[in-house]
């Protein structure tokens, strides 16, 4: 019998989902365990507002960095730098005394977290197929999802077995060994890898030419790539009022305990989990089938945020338990179907400055990690309920509606290079297109 053994093409993607995985159990494993910590630290809902926002303020600047950073120097060492500054932080949030404590440590563990996905987009643009970017966002992105619906059970069945400072030990530690992993598995390009075939090498885009930078291209990149990050922010806005109250939501909302909040949480989780993976296959087989990135990008991100919008109406008419599991897992699936198209239009518009692009896009969006979680939580104090906080992301939905059709998926990033000599003698610049040309 022969032993089963990956294409290493394989191996690297499912590298990318095992670390999407674990940082979304470490960036998601707080709002589980705030059911506890809460009353033990005499925390109100404005401070848990604030603890579970406080990552994402490291995490937009190191977006934009890091984008740049992995394409410099490359995604493997700027992971690892990564992976080892977030294992810490999670060990530290389970040392944490009090607010000041734990914003600290969430603080550190958005400086850990924030290079990631612009980097592993950088990793993508190498080792994946250019019609298949889509689906290799979306499996990446599923498992993030897959994270968030097992934080919740795994946090929980910790929590219950020792204490909730434990669960952060633990996934600290997860964190250091999946580091090991991705050193010994992990080559910057594909021909460099010691298992890697003819045949995977042949199917893949030629190498990345590092980008010639010229004085103001960073900015007109993120011009460029505005509409995206608007679109972005959208999706951004329901994901992380999900993320970080759910929980809370289905405690304080129905009178659930802890365990059957949790239960409930990870079912809407697990609708992300689909929603992530058959978004990408739909996008990257709508670009197969007729060569219309505007139609694979932009009108079925469209379509996923209408439908995002109208599943929680359902939610604020009617005060039901199950009612709303089932429409806040039906907005969780069609959000997370965004994520697919969304993740591969940086590498569509720039596919050299891909690392940057997405760091870009998603550091931009991400500023609603900022925002919806305090909103809400400022809301649930005033109002005492949790209608307003929907009817607010239901209009954000729409907006983001509006703005993908100013997104333009199909129009590359185009450098211009003004040449000092021939411009003295001539009087013209030279254009260089920056364009991917699998």
């Amino acid at each position: 019998m022969k032993r089963l053994q990956l294409k290493a093409t394989t191996v690297v993607l499912l590298m990318l989902c095992l670390m999407y995985f674990i940082t979304y159990v470490d960036r998601v494993n707080i709002s589980t365990a705030a059911g506890q910590f809460k009353s033990e630290l005499g925390l109100s809902n404005t401070q848990l507002g604030f603890i579970f926002s406080a990552f994402a303020y490291p995490y937009v600047i190191f977006q934009f960095i890091g984008g740049w950073v992995s394409d410099r120097f490359g995604a493997k060492r700027t992971l690892i730098a990564c992976a080892a500054i977030w294992a810490v932080a999670t060990t530290l949030t389970g040392l944490a005394g009090g607010f000041a404590t734990l914003v600290a440590a969430r603080l550190l563990l958005g400086l850990g977290e924030g290079a990631t996905f612009p980097a592993s987009t950088s990793a993508m643009a190498s080792w994946v197929r250019k019609d298949k970017r889509g689906m290799a966002q979306g499996i990446t992105h599923s498992s993030a999802r897959l994270g968030n619906a097992v934080a919740p059970i795994l946090v929980l069945t910790l929590m219950t077995a020792f204490d909730w400072r434990f669960a952060f030990y633990l996934l600290g530690a997860l964190s250091l060994a999946w580091l090991v992993l991705w050193y010994v598995t992990y080559t910057e390009k594909p021909a460099d890898h010691p298992r890697i075939t003819a045949a995977e090498i042949d199917s893949l885009p030629p190498p990345k030419v590092r980008p010639v930078e010229v004085p103001g291209t960073w900015a007109r990149l993120y011009r460029r790539l505005l509409p995206v990050s608007a679109v972005y922010f959208c999706y951004n806005w329901i994901l992380w009022l999900m993320l970080d109250w759910m929980p809370l939501y289905f405690m304080h909302s129905f009178h659930l305990n802890i365990r059957k909040a949790v239960i409930f949480t990870s079912g809407v989780f697990v609708a992300g989990v689909f929603g992530d993976l058959i978004g990408g296959l739909i996008s990257d087989r709508l670009l197969r089938r007729t060569g219309n990135l505007k139609l694979a990008r932009s009108v079925l991100v469209a379509f996923c945020m209408t439908m995002t919008g109208l599943s929680l109406i359902p939610v604020v008419l009617i005060h039901d338990p199950m009612y709303s599991l089932i429409f806040l897992a039906a907005a969780m699936f069609f959000n997370e179907m965004n994520i697919g198209p969304m993740w591969a239009i940086p590498m569509d518009i720039a596919y050299d400055r891909s690392g940057t692009a997405s760091g870009i896009m998603s550091g931009t969006g991400f500023t609603a990690a900022i925002v919806s979680p305090v909103v809400a939580g400022y809301l649930i104090d005033r109002m005492g309920n949790w209608n307003v906080t929907f009817l607010l992301s239901i209009a954000v939905m729409a907006c983001g509606v509006v703005l993908t059709f100013v997104m333009k998926p199909d129009m590359p990033f185009v450098v211009t290079l003004k040449s000092a000599a021939s411009s003295a003698r001539a009087g013209r610049d030279v254009a260089f297109p920056v364009v991917d040309k699998n």
